[in-house]
């Protein structure tokens, strides 16, 4: 959740994430040693957004906001096949990566204050990173250690709201993808049938 050049988080930072726990047995030792977002508690993910509204703007209307803005969008499936670079990074690529551009895109047109990694970039680049400000010769063993953990595939079923303490970052909020099954309260009731 890094901004790919930086390894320094404040407290109040609010990032938007999608887990992706199948990706831990092939990537955590890597992350743990060269990714900061992991060795500041984030577990391996892809982000939405980065960096969202700080944690002192998030208020009920925030929640409800972004409860809905998520709700719109519904549950998919990636598949992890293959590593990435961006500069002095690796990461592994998402695919199809169009569902979450899709949300990153919905959500920060809600925030407009709020653009993926600041604005600092035109493309948005969906990617589960394994290790940040490495040579090139670090990255290369890491992506041949990695070719017997790939391929493998993830449900995205939820959006993770992470928060910045000051020292690790923590899971603030979960909000599901797609419309909720309707409640039982809502749902038209039988009628009793007129006995014989």
């Amino acid at each position: 959740m890094a901004d790919d050049s930086s390894s320094t988080f404040q407290a109040g930072q609010t990032g938007l994430v999608v887990r992706i726990p199948e990706a831990e047995p092939a990537v955590r030792r890597w992350r743990e040693r060269l990714d900061p977002s992991a060795r500041a508690g984030v577990p391996a993910h892809v982000t939405v957004l980065f960096p969202f509204l700080e944690e002192s703007r998030i208020d009920p209307l925030v929640h409800a906001a972004l409860e809905d803005v998520v709700r719109c969008h519904q549950p998919f499936d990636l598949r992890f096949e293959r590593c990435g670079r961006l500069p002095e990074v690796l990461y592994l690529v998402p695919e199809p990566a169009a569902p979450l551009i899709r949300l990153t895109e919905a959500i920060a047109a809600r925030w407009p204050e709020a653009p993926p990694y600041g604005g600092r970039f035109a493309e948005i680049v969906p990617h589960l990173t394994i290790a940040q400000g490495q040579e090139d010769a670090v990255l290369e063993e890491i992506e041949a250690d990695l070719d017997g953990g790939l391929p493998f595939a993830s449900h995205v079923s939820a959006v993770e709201l992470m928060v910045h303490d000051g020292t690790t970052w923590r899971a603030r909020a979960s909000f599901a993808l797609g419309d909720p099954a309707p409640l039982a309260r809502d749902r038209p009731r039988d009628r009793p049938r007129d006995r014989p």
